[in-house]
């Protein structure tokens, strides 16, 4: 049920974590309350992605490895680009600037695998490059962040490869390990994971709005309006770079998702523990991390409409 009416959950999730105070006159908040925990969110969302791979994905990224690693290219080049140009181009100041930079650098969302397959697209290929992006996080994010914001902040790429490390990767390799040692846990997350990540995609997504309320609700016009403009340029920087690799209908749509949608609850994660002078800087990030689904969301209820035709190379 959450994995068919993902949208409608987020939507409805995140409006309630943003007017609670209005609901609960006063009373306990526990978007607020959930502050303290918000890393481990992320962890747990990353070790439900573990158990639901499969050994077969990891084996596919090595079988189709120039596909995975163009994708992960175009992931990792098209949005850091696309964030840091738009974030100069309109003259942020330096909170917002960062928060907009981190979108662009953090690595691929993780209902993005949920959403690729409503819109008809190559759940293998979303899988592999999720995956991909995930593992090369600890490494390309550091590095991307100190490129862009290096001039200017200071950028600790180890710590921030350090946490990587331990919110995304061995969760990651946790989940996974475990499902392949054992066979009664192996039944459990096939049969709980699936809504249990997306549960706490949710959880996340909700907690970050709610810690954000008060800046989303006179965030600024312009930069919802830049956030959109990478939005949709990682969609179609995705598109087009499976088109320029001949690549077919289902998997041009399965990058241009995974190009567009970010893991920003990573990285508001990332922002609130590396800036923490600059709380401001969730702003984008929070922003973001609801809009990308929504977004993404609607392109592949469009997309669910329009038939996957096969494009054979030339």
């Amino acid at each position: 049920m959450l994995e068919r009416n993902l949208l409608w959950w987020l939507i409805g999730s995140s409006t309630v974590a943003f007017v609670w105070p209005r609901i609960a006159g006063g009373g306990f908040d526990p978007w607020v309350g959930s502050k303290p925990y918000l890393n481990l969110a992320i962890a747990l969302v990353m070790f439900f992605v573990g158990c639901l791979l499969k050994w077969s994905d990891i084996v596919a990224i090595g079988r189709r490895w120039p596909a995975v690693v163009l994708g992960t290219v175009t992931q990792y080049t098209v949005m850091p680009l696309a964030a840091y140009l738009i974030g100069h181009a309109f003259q942020f100041p330096p909170d917002l600037l960062i928060g907009v930079v981190m979108v662009g650098c953090v690595p691929g969302a993780m209902a993005s695998n949920v959403i690729t397959l409503s819109a008809g697209g190559n759940l293998s290929y979303s899988v592999a490059l999720t995956t991909s992006s995930t593992f090369l996080s600890p490494v390309v994010v550091p590095l991307l962040l100190w490129l862009t914001l290096g001039a200017t902040h200071k950028v600790d790429m180890v710590q921030t490869g350090i946490m990587l490390v331990l919110q995304v990767v061995l969760p990651v390799l946790l989940g996974l390990g475990l499902c392949r040692v054992s066979a009664v846990f192996q039944r459990l997350a096939d049969r709980w994971a699936p809504s249990l990540a997306n549960l706490m995609i949710l959880w996340v997504i909700a907690t970050v709005v709610g810690l954000n309320r008060d800046r989303l609700g006179s965030v600024r016009a312009d930069v919802l309006v830049a956030l959109l403009l990478i939005n949709v340029l990682g969609y179609i920087g995705g598109y087009w770079a499976g088109a320029a690799m001949r690549s077919d209908v289902p998997m041009r749509r399965t990058l241009a998702i995974e190009v567009g949608m970010q893991n920003c609850g990573l990285g508001t994660t990332l922002v609130l523990h590396l800036f923490p002078d600059y709380p401001a800087a969730a702003i984008p990030t929070a922003a973001y991390t609801f809009g990308c689904v929504l977004t993404a969301s609607l392109l592949a209820r469009h997309w669910s409409r329009a038939p996957a035709v096969e494009v054979a190379p030339a």
